[in-house]
């Protein structure tokens, strides 16, 4: 191949050595393997194979009307043959009098089979099948099909390197009783089989073995990270259950923990009592209790005469967390501190000089807790806030403020699928809250269209009469700031029509406005100031209003569903009822349509993770992992669950037998992974 094409194919696919072509998998098979005789062609055969001699060619009509036609003749009967383009080009490749294979989409016309430009090759009519094998047809892009590299020349390249390759080249990399007991073909063969398969069977076992080695390789190599923490990695050691939780337990806890508060504490309890470096991921329903469980584990760490951070994603948050701990513990002997981007500069140095001095025990803040200047006396614990917020990189410099890594405690309020977790966090152990704390009632959610707008207002206004507050939330649509800033001030002015001063007063936050006034625009409401909070998402995350009882969400068919979940969990946190409204226009998609009827019939966060994962694909769900662990080239994790299990049951058996991979028969596993360069040495971070 040229360098010009050589290029194009690198910048196009990605494709720069023979592995790389070897994965460019084909999209379909085209079965070229059977003829079909010339009078056994039925209206009703979508594609189909002829074989025979072709008549001399045949130039009719005038410039734009002109066609090139010829036929194709077999023992049975005639087929014509029409070009309409690359005429002289035509004329100069094929021979009249010669024999062809020739394959297209047969159509009729005055009642006799034709194909409008086949596909032809020359033949040797003492063959009577057509080809060996089906034929791939490859993914190719709109520049590669004018410089000739189409699907069909790149399946010409592929089948040339397979020619080429023996056992040796793709050794197996899958141990024989699991291949025996699994029923999987071997490597080599799969590789064949994918591309050029004698039948569809054969194809399908191809790909079952190449899913599962894609899927099983990323398990084990999650695998392989947590079983290095849990065995080697050093962590600070929290002794005793002491003094501050035990009071804090029975004379300070507001309301008695669920089941699954104390089944997550009692996991944490025993991960940093081993004296390996804690790294759990937290995942809980909106409104389910994570930030006690948080405080409760930053007790402990205080116990053992250690500090511990909390970092949230947004100002407001923090501060929110700030004043919550800072009032509950407001009995018992426990420095509290704040850090944020808007910290006055005397405060904040002398924040940062009783941190150094060890007098602080908590600290609560945004990304400014990961500056150089903020140095811990002797930092135990870290917990992260909405953990998507955050990249790797960032949660990274929170291990070097400590001699010996601190545990580390990532919490995410969006429920993630357990599929997905497996997938995207199998080198985190994992918790789960799955159950409200009691005496919080359901939200009850309703879609109307937007001529009910009249009467949803109406029931706004008696809401606001018995003294209660609501949101109305307007989408931030991608594409156009100035578009979103237009349609949220044309929202805010029609609110404003329906609820004038003063007899109503207004939040309004949005993400143009200056950090000072989105804060007192905030705390206007949470003071219960105003009324009404109009906002783009802004709220989305955290943000607790008990007297807030009515979430309105305007264009809803223009948010995904865990948004809309994420949304709802703004309401319900006070004792009253409260309701989500969801407010579309009258034309929806089946899509629109479908997150709707999710919303309203069901209030389980992990339920409707479920159906986003089945909607809209793993790529699209937030928090699915910075590092692309997902980026599969078969496995899809919504359709290939089972499999997904599969793996993850062998590779924890394989763990642990032999967490090393020493015993002879998981060579293969171990020269595979060492092949993969810079595929396994991840960093350790959670």
């Amino acid at each position: 191949m040229g360098p010009q094409r050589a290029e194009l194919l690198q910048k196009e696919l990605g494709i720069f050595t023979f592995g790389d072509l070897l994965l460019h998998y084909p999209f379909r098979h085209v079965d070229k393997t059977r003829i079909t005789p010339v009078a056994a062609l039925a209206p009703g055969e979508e594609y189909a194979q002829v074989a025979g001699l072709l008549s001399p060619f045949e130039l009719i009509g005038e410039r734009r009307a002109r066609r090139l036609t010829a036929q194709i003749r077999d023992k049975t009967g005639v087929l014509e043959l029409v070009w309409f383009q690359s005429i002289s080009l035509i004329q100069k490749v094929i021979q009249p009098g010669q024999p062809y294979l020739v394959y297209g989409k047969v159509s009729f016309f005055m009642g006799k089979p034709q194909i409008v430009h086949p596909e032809m090759e020359a033949w040797d009519p003492e063959k009577l099948r057509g080809k060996d094998f089906l034929e791939p047809v490859y993914p190719s892009t709109e520049k590669l099909k004018a410089k000739n590299l189409g699907g069909r020349q790149i399946g010409k390249l592929t089948a040339a390197l397979i020619t080429h390759l023996t056992e040796r080249d793709l050794p197996e990399n899958l141990p024989l009783k699991m291949r025996e007991s699994l029923r999987l073909m071997s490597r080599f063969e799969a590789f064949r089989n994918i591309h050029f398969p004698q039948t569809t069977a054969l194809y399908e076992a191809a790909v079952r073995r190449l899913k599962f080695e894609e899927i099983f390789f990323a398990q084990l190599r999650m695998n392989l990270l947590r079983w290095e923490r849990h065995r080697f990695s050093k962590g600070v050691v929290f002794e005793k259950v002491g003094d501050l939780f035990n009071r804090f337990y029975k004379e300070c806890l507001p309301f008695e923990l669920t089941n699954a508060q104390k089944r997550v504490l009692k996991e944490i309890r025993i991960d940093t009592g081993k004296g390996k470096q804690m790294n759990r991921l937290l995942q809980g329903d909106v409104g389910s209790g994570k930030t006690i469980v948080a405080l409760l584990n930053m007790l402990l760490a205080a116990d053992n005469g250690f500090q511990a951070v909390l970092m949230a994603p947004t100002e407001i948050l923090a501060r929110q967390h700030f004043q919550g701990i800072k009032e509950l513990l407001e009995p018992l002997p426990v420095e509290v501190a704040i850090l944020t981007g808007t910290t006055k500069s005397k405060e904040r140095r002398l924040v940062l000089e009783r941190l150094a001095a060890g007098e602080i025990h908590m600290l609560v803040g945004t990304h400014a807790v990961i500056e150089d200047p903020v140095q811990f006396h002797n930092l135990g614990l870290v917990i992260i806030d909405e953990q998507h917020r955050f990249g790797v990189a960032q949660r990274a410099r929170l291990w070097d403020k400590a001699p010996i890594p601190p545990h580390v405690l990532v919490m995410t309020a969006t429920p993630i699928p357990r599929t997905l977790a497996m997938t995207a966090y199998g080198d985190l152990d994992y918790s789960v809250i799955d159950e409200l704390p009691p005496g919080r009632k359901p939200i009850q959610t309703v879609h109307r269209f937007e001529n009910d707008r009249s009467s949803v207002m109406d029931f706004l206004k008696a809401e606001i009469a018995l003294g209660r507050q609501v949101y109305v939330i307007f989408p931030l649509i991608e594409e156009s700031e100035k578009l979103d800033y237009e349609n949220l001030m044309q929202g805010y002015e029609e609110i404003k029509t329906y609820f004038p001063e003063p007899q109503y007063w207004i939040s309004m936050v949005h993400g143009k406005m200056p950090a000072f006034q989105k804060e007192e625009n905030m705390r206007r409401f949470v003071t219960h100031d105003t009324q009404i909070m109009v906002s783009t998402t802004v709220i989305e995350v955290g943000v607790n209003v008990p007297n807030a009882s009515v979430m309105l969400i305007e264009s809803s068919e223009k948010f995904g569903l865990s948004q809309l979940h994420q949304l709802r969990g703004r309401v319900g946190r006070g004792a009253e009822k409260s309701y989500c409204i969801l407010l579309t226009g009258k034309k929806l998609g089946n899509e629109a349509r479908e997150r709707m009827k999710i919303m309203t019939s069901t209030n389980n966060g992990f339920v409707i993770a479920e159906k986003d994962l089945e909607l809209r694909g793993p790529g699209e769900i937030e928090g699915t992992r910075q590092s692309g662990a997902l980026s599969f080239k078969l496995v899809d994790i919504v359709n290939d669950r089972a499999m997904v299990d599969a793996a993850k049951q062998q590779c924890e058996e394989i763990l642990k037998e032999d967490p090393d991979l020493s015993l002879p028969e998981h060579e293969v596993l171990k020269d595979f992974l060492r092949s993969q360069k810079g595929k396994t040495a991840w960093s350790k971070i959670s």
